[in-house]
């Protein structure tokens, strides 16, 4: 039986009062494991390995207080997926692809990541699959394999953290981690009718992690229910906002931003807008025509600063992939200065917005579903028109699951706090 109905703050209760433990709740987790049709939610996992790590959760000392009464961190003993590009002490990292799983062995030690969700309590049920080098939007991976939902073998998941959503579906895990570079959290959430949290940039360290665009590169996860939002906010560092800020406005894109979605999403986005309505915010309309410049000026900076990470390998990956590092290559520096400048620009604006309206509401996905095996060569460019403004801005977003799709909530960098917490009220 899948974990999906019962929330994480329940799971994490029944914890605290002993009618669960963390080494139950694992077996029941990697019962689930890999259960998508495609059978490759995971790129690495080893039952005894995470069997260990859920006896010495177990291990750690009940305390007093903390938000169950037992003194231990809201992530004990849950168990949580990684995706493959973090490394895990006695595991090989492969960014998705063979090649790095080979070159890079086996690590040593910890990434920063899994050191602190291991520090915490939580139970680490494996590492997941993701779109090659993270360097893609829809979960294809010829050497892996699509990653298919596993409530619907016809539909991706998304990516590039396909396999952290797959786990969240599969009841694998009840904390799917992921990273956004461009969309990659909050596209398979929208897809996979799950909460997506990307975290303001430069939250978390990324000892251990493999990047992809340090400009833009943040950490995020994938889980169930909206209420639990709030739990998310230690994930990737400490409390920032002592007093998380209240938001009594937003804004939301005119129409001419909406020219390509599905009917079904514009739906959601109005299911949306009045939930924001009901609790209170007064809605802005603005146009924001100006944001079809966000690809011109991601995908450039993105594939340079990638080139530079996997210099001396390109022959080693697809003829699609290869070919976006070797053009990143021939960017110059006078090139990259002026596109480092537009990217300052289009900051400040979306800042202003923020300041002005405090949230931004727009669709994560045009779409509600990518069908496995069509032709997605498309694909990216037309998500990451949705998702690439926010990504320039480098703030934080939750995705919130509607009748179809997802809408991106955003607002000023440093504001998850708040964000998560009235995320969490929301009811759609």
């Amino acid at each position: 039986m899948k974990r999906e109905a019962r929330s994480i703050r329940g799971l994490r209760r029944a914890l605290a009062e002993g009618a669960e433990t963390p080494s139950a709740l694992a077996v029941e987790a990697l019962a689930h494991s890999n259960g998508n049709a495609s059978l490759n939610t995971y790129l690495w996992e080893d039952t005894e390995w995470t069997l260990r790590d859920a006896v010495g959760a177990e291990a750690m000392a009940r305390g007093k207080d903390g938000p169950f009464g037992d003194g231990r961190s809201p992530l004990w003993g849950l168990p949580i997926s990684v995706k493959d590009c973090f490394d895990l002490e006695g595991a090989p990292t492969s960014c998705g692809v063979e090649f790095y799983r080979k070159f890079h062995g086996i690590a040593e030690r910890d990434s920063w990541l899994a050191e602190r969700l291991r520090s915490a309590g939580a139970v680490i049920t494996g590492k997941t699959h993701l779109h090659p080098l993270a360097y893609g939007i829809t979960g294809e991976n010829r050497e892996f394999g699509d990653c298919v939902q596993p409530d619907d073998s016809t539909a991706l998941t998304g990516g590039s953290s396909s396999g952290a959503a797959a786990s969240v579906q599969e009841g694998s895990a009840v904390i799917g981690i992921g990273t956004d570079t461009g969309g990659s959290i909050r596209v398979p959430a929208a897809l996979c009718g799950l909460v997506g949290y990307r975290a303001t940039i430069g939250r978390g360290d990324w000892r251990g992690g493999a990047h992809l665009a340090q400009s833009f590169d943040t950490m995020g996860c994938l889980f169930g229910d909206l209420a639990d939002a709030p739990l998310m906010a230690g994930l990737f560092a400490d409390s920032r906002e002592t007093k998380p800020r209240k938001f009594s406005r937003f804004a939301v894109v005119t129409a001419s931003h909406l020219e390509d979605c599905e009917s079904e999403i514009e739906a959601s986005l109005e299911h949306a807008i009045q939930a924001l309505e009901a609790k209170g915010l007064t809605r802005t309309k603005i146009n924001c025509d100006w944001w079809a410049d966000s690809f011109s000026i991601f995908a450039p900076i993105q594939a340079w600063e990638a080139a530079r990470i996997h210099a001396g390998h390109f022959e080693q990956f697809d003829a699609g992939f290869r070919e976006r590092l070797e053009w990143g290559a021939r960017i110059g520096d006078g090139e990259i200065a002026a596109l480092r400048l537009r990217h300052e620009e289009f900051r400040a604006r979306v800042d202003a917005l923020l300041a002005e309206h405090e949230i931004l509401l727009l669709p994560a996905s045009p779409v509600a579903k990518l069908p496995a095996g069509a032709d997605h060569s498309q694909t990216r460019a037309q998500l990451l028109r949705y998702t690439t403004p926010f990504s320039l801005a480098g703030v934080p977003v939750v995705t919130v699951p509607c009748p179809a799709g997802g809408m991106q909530l955003a607002a000023a960098r440093g504001a998850d706090e708040g964000l998560l917490d009235f995320a969490a009220q929301l009811v759609l």
